[in-house]
């Protein structure tokens, strides 16, 4: 039976392609797209999610605009990574589809509420601000949602600063509130996703597909290469939030282990890390859990099928 999920993201290349993924695998139901200030601002990256679902073909799920900034910080975007648009590379098309009128915060709640006890994930490839004020405002959330997979965090590195990554530090007090609020969450950080590589070898297997949104994929693929060679140095660029997606879909594909977890909201030098404690092995009952290894082929072997189900949709 399909995973039911709900994906908040911030578009931003790699949740492009986790958003193909989640609607091109058939162990997936998406039932609604929330975006979230993150990568770029609210306007931008909602843009890009309609823009995303028009190349996929998307129709007749809700997309829903959230949060424009962090709970308490300014926004800090990523155009070095991501570009001006938040998207750069591929011409974007216009969007076909209006957004939902509900904020996304009450677009979360309404669908966890809507769904049986325990039958709906959230899988969150942004910052966490709208899924923390889904939690204040309606707590009867975390009881009914299966659990939350998210891209974010690190166990032993940063990518915005030395111990810190850029979807946590965002809003590390949002990612408090989200590890802490007593249901499972499963932490797919940069230890995993830095396995997750778009090597030339992964370029040409997207490329073979042929179809328009395997094309939009290259040319984001492209574009994202670029930018992240010159801004930390990668010769294949990471692609981070598929892995997210790929770890509902099979865990077997991307591994975590129970690990208790903290967010650090107070530090000088460390703001924004999440804290794993290996010192010993998890308590029982331990509800968080840290992503550490990735089988590549089936990974990149998830995301070329999807595209191969995807097909050419009607521009």
């Amino acid at each position: 039976m399909p995973k039911k999920i709900i994906l908040d993201c911030d578009p931003g290349h790699d949740d492009a392609v986790a958003l193909l993924l989640a609607h091109g695998n058939p162990e997936i139901e998406l039932l609604a797209v929330t975006t979230v200030a993150g990568n770029q601002t609210l306007p931008k990256v909602t843009r890009n999610a309609l823009a995303v679902a028009r190349v996929a073909g998307i129709t007749g799920i809700p997309f829903a605009a959230g949060a424009e900034r962090p709970l308490i910080r300014e926004l800090s975007t990523a155009p070095n990574i991501h570009g001006e648009s938040g998207l750069d590379g591929p011409e974007l098309p216009e969007p076909t589809i209006e957004l939902d009128t509900r904020h996304a915060v009450d677009l979360i709640i309404d669908t966890i509420m809507a769904h049986e006890h325990g039958t709906v994930t959230l899988v969150a490839t942004a910052c966490l601000t709208n899924l923390a004020l889904a939690v204040r405002k309606q707590p009867a959330i975390v009881e009914r949602v299966q659990r939350v997979v998210l891209m974010g965090g690190g166990v032993h590195r940063g990518n915005r600063t030395a111990v810190a990554e850029f979807n946590i530090i965002v809003d590390p007090e949002a990612a408090h509130i989200v590890f802490s609020a007593g249901w499972p969450v499963v932490m797919v950080g940069l230890d995993l996703t830095h396995q997750a590589r778009a090597t030339a070898e992964v370029a040409s297997a997207i490329a073979a597909v042929g179809t328009g949104p395997a094309r939009f994929v290259g040319e984001l693929l492209e574009a994202y290469g670029q930018n992240y060679r010159a801004a930390q140095g990668f010769d294949a660029p990471p692609v981070h939030d598929p892995c997210a997606v790929a770890h509902v879909i099979d865990p077997t594909i991307v591994r975590a282990v129970p690990v208790p977890i903290a967010i650090e909201t107070t530090g000088t030098l460390t703001l924004g890390m999440t804290v794993a404690d290996f010192r010993k092995p998890a308590p029982a009952g331990c509800l968080t859990s840290a992503a550490l290894e990735l089988d590549f082929e089936r990974f990149w072997g998830l995301v070329v099928d999807a595209l191969e189900r995807i097909g050419d949709p009607e521009p």
